[in-house]
């Protein structure tokens, strides 16, 4: 018998038992079991269904298969045992043929695929209705997050051209601290040592990086030296920041409803925050008019605010801050809103990941003002590049100017020590 032929039995048969679990299990009464009490439920009758039907499946197969259709029901169906990889950050879903995974900044095809278009409608609906939304040619585009934390977004026909195309970003188990970015070659011990002193010395700090470069992961390492007596609140599209001090508050974003009411957007939530008594504020990544709100919140008593910004450079980052703020603030000058972003900013931390799937950090940069109507960067710490490749972090020549925060501090001395004009 050929391969297709057997191929072809295994998929028929499949799909009977699925039509049969299906008619012995209620989908609305399953999402609401704990997953192993339905594994256990559907495996007892896969196990009937093989016996009533006759088939020809082991032990193994059955196993396999009764996971297969869990996943369908209450998972994410066939990509489930990426979700499931620890190794894996994004799985991106090309239509019902193509399932891509991202491991150590790499692309790599896999197996997995879907068995036709309604396979994969049904898994983005599902995910859809689970935030209150839903995905159709009139809402052809849907931001979600998953219950583990997970950033997902879909976009579906008449813009997807080849199908339904789904992208998520795993929400990461793994906290990454200083130290772990000196251990795997991120940073150099003095740079880890420097930022731990900005951040509990409540320096206001931007990270600047590009799509899947670890601004976020950057972010959480840095928020792990703030002091545990503080009031945080954290202001994101989706949570990802994971804090363990005491007196954190969490607010998230809400979209639009269906019918385009109802939507709660960064700036919202950063101007309440202000009224809630805040020692820090930490916004996920600044990207629109909220820039400005944020800004006068490190200019009037918020100082140690953290964020981040979608920028390839620290010139660009700056860039890109001086173009949000200009959105926010319709009254200001040019010159005005650069004098603004000077005083407010202390500190731009730029990380990339290169084309070999490093991530590192590139600068740590001061935020100065340069004559009376412009500012700048000046690097404290920087990446240099080998012309035979690789690299070295290098302390430069440039002394910041951090003196009377870091004397209002306790970490003061430390500071002097870390800061020392010698290259590292």
């Amino acid at each position: 018998m050929s391969m297709s032929r057997q191929n072809k039995i295994s998929d028929e048969t499949h799909q009977r038992i699925r039509t049969y679990i299906i008619e012995q299990v209620d989908a609305e009464s399953a999402l609401k079991m704990d997953p192993r009490v339905l594994e256990r439920t559907v495996g007892k009758i896969v196990a009937e269904a093989v016996a009533e039907m006759r088939l020809f499946l082991n032990g193994y197969e059955q196993r396999a298969l009764t996971r297969e259709i869990v996943d369908d029901m209450v998972r994410l169906g066939p990509i489930q045992p990426c979700m499931d990889d620890p190794q894996v950050n994004d799985v991106l879903v090309n239509g019902t043929d193509q399932v891509l995974v991202e491991r150590a900044g790499k692309l790599e095809l896999t197996k997995h695929k879907f068995r036709d278009h309604n396979h994969l409608l049904n898994l983005a609906q599902r995910i859809a209705s689970a935030v209150g939304r839903r995905i159709d040619e009139s809402s052809p585009m849907v931001d979600a997050r998953l219950a583990d934390g997970s950033r997902v977004n879909i976009v579906g026909p008449p813009l997807a051209l080849d199908g339904i195309y789904i992208s998520i970003r795993k929400f990461s188990r793994t906290v990454m601290t200083l130290d772990s970015y000196v251990e795997k070659g991120c940073m150099s011990r003095r740079m880890a040592d420097f930022l731990h002193l900005a951040a509990k010395a409540r320096l206001n700090i931007l990270v600047s990086g590009g799509t899947g470069s670890g601004k976020t992961t950057m972010l959480n390492a840095l928020s792990q030296h703030i002091s545990r007596s503080e009031r945080i609140i954290t202001i994101e599209d989706a949570a990802e920041l994971r804090l363990d001090q005491p007196f954190v508050i969490r607010l998230e974003t809400r979209p639009p409803s269906i019918e385009g009411k109802g939507e709660v957007t960064q700036r919202d939530l950063l101007r309440n925050a202000l009224r809630m008594r805040p020692d820090r504020i930490l916004l996920g990544e600044v990207r629109g008019a909220e820039a400005f709100d944020m800004l006068q919140a490190m200019n009037t008593g918020h100082d140690g605010s953290l964020s981040t910004v979608h920028a390839n450079t620290p010139e660009d980052a700056l860039l890109r801050l001086e173009n949000m703020l200009n959105m926010g603030a319709h009254a200001m000058t040019s010159a005005l809103v650069r004098r603004q972003l000077s005083s407010a900013l202390d500190l731009l931390v730029q990380v990339e990941r290169d084309i070999t799937g490093m991530r590192r950090v590139t600068h740590i940069s001061e935020v100065v003002a340069e004559g009376p109507d412009d500012v700048a960067c000046r690097h404290i710490f920087a990446f240099r590049r080998k012309a035979e490749g690789g690299g070295e972090f290098v302390r430069t020549d440039y002394q910041p100017d951090y003196d009377r925060k870091m004397m209002a501090s306790e970490v003061y001395e430390a500071y002097q020590e870390v800061i020392g004009r010698d290259a590292y």
